[in-house]
């Protein structure tokens, strides 16, 4: 459900671009991100923080797309979001406690701190490649083919870095301690002795 929410932004920027032009889609996808931010924050019961880096830079590089009417500014926005993603998550290796990334995914995964780190700086890399890939699409590529490339490129990018990332920590998950459970078994087999014992 997350990631549906997290995707809406950028479908009504390509819906409403695929009827009209790139202004009309500039000014829906400023109207879309405020609508995720403050939606999740009512629904949710808080803000999520990617949502609002979303919205305070859409704001103001759509503002200069419609006042310059020049599409350029809109499309530096995704690559100045994920640049700046990469720095917040380079920081954070240094400052702090953990690395972000454990911070956002640590609930529910155990484990080594060089491993947190490790995939603290695959993110970075990808954040850092991700955004350059764009504003290279950008430059050198039509409008229409951009357009393209943002909504179908770089969300399949993400998901492939995801799934790869998933296959990646399973392949570096600390086995389980053998001599625990060695343990545990003779324990058990222990108590079932006693209690066969103690029923002649």
């Amino acid at each position: 459900m997350k990631f549906i929410v997290d995707l809406f932004p950028l479908v009504v920027f390509f819906g409403v671009y695929q009827q009209t032009d790139m202004y009309a889609a500039t000014a829906a996808v400023m109207l879309a991100c405020a609508l995720q931010t403050f939606g999740y924050r009512v629904f949710s019961g808080g803000f999520d923080r990617n949502h609002v880096l979303a919205v305070l830079l859409v704001l103001p590089f759509g503002t200069l797309t419609l006042v310059l009417r020049d599409p350029i500014f809109i499309k530096w926005n995704g690559t100045v979001e994920l640049w700046l993603l990469a720095a917040g998550l380079f920081g954070s290796q240094y400052i702090g406690k953990k690395p972000l990334i454990e911070r956002m995914m640590g609930g529910g995964l155990d484990l080594p701190p060089e491993i947190w780190r490790q995939l603290n700086w695959a993110w970075i890399a990808f954040f850092l490649f991700s955004g350059a890939c764009n504003i290279y699409v950008a430059y050198s590529w039509e409008e229409a083919a951009w357009m393209n490339f943002r909504m179908f490129g770089m969300t399949g990018m993400s998901i492939v870095f995801v799934v790869v990332q998933m296959v990646w920590i399973v392949r570096v998950l600390p086995p389980l301690d053998d001599s625990e459970d060695q343990d545990s078994r003779e324990g058990s087999k222990a108590e079932t002795k006693t209690e066969d014992a103690s029923g002649h």
